[in-house]
């Protein structure tokens, strides 16, 4: 069972009209400046993701920071370097217009490669789960998370009451 991580949005929360927590170094970090917006990401998350692979969930980031999740965000957190999804040099089909799924989500079905996933991120819409639901034979969440709080408490009841549930067969 595989988890697509998003980050911004996901776990770097944005646009909140309110200031955000900043958090400190958990510990001592190789590359302490390596990225502006880490002191908004609560350290605590990593721990439960964590928790989230005793469930049987391998961590795979799905985001545009690409490597640098794991030189930068991964030691943040306390998680190992993760696999990381290679994004296609592909455009969304412009004939689909308003219809077309979002750019991440025929990679990430095609990274699947039939095996069951959930996939967080800020800008999942009713047309990409109807897509996957089309396209992809394994049961699969796709939850979005509100970009302005990130991963919340209410976020990571869904995936563990899903992932509980024996990956329910229809996308949410």
């Amino acid at each position: 069972m595989l988890l697509f991580l998003d980050v911004d949005g996901t776990l770097v929360p944005f646009g909140a009209e309110r200031p955000y927590p900043r958090y400190e170094p958990p510990r001592t970090l190789p590359e302490p400046d390596a990225h502006p917006l880490l002191t908004r990401v609560d350290p605590a998350l990593g721990t439960r993701l964590e928790r989230l692979t005793a469930l049987g969930v391998e961590l795979v980031w799905a985001t545009t920071w690409m490597d640098d999740a794991n030189t930068a965000l991964a030691p943040w957190l306390g998680l190992p370097p993760l696999p990381v999804v290679d994004w296609p040099e592909e455009d969304a089909d412009p004939s689909l217009g308003p219809r077309a799924p979002h750019w991440k989500t025929r990679p990430l079905v095609a990274w699947a490669a039939g095996r069951p996933f959930a996939w967080v991120d800020d800008e999942i819409t009713d047309v990409d789960r109807a897509w996957v639901a089309a396209h992809h034979p394994a049961p699969a969440l796709l939850h979005r998370v509100d970009h302005r709080y990130g991963l919340t408490d209410r976020d990571f009841a869904v995936l563990e009451e899903w992932l509980t549930a024996g990956n329910g067969p229809a996308t949410r």
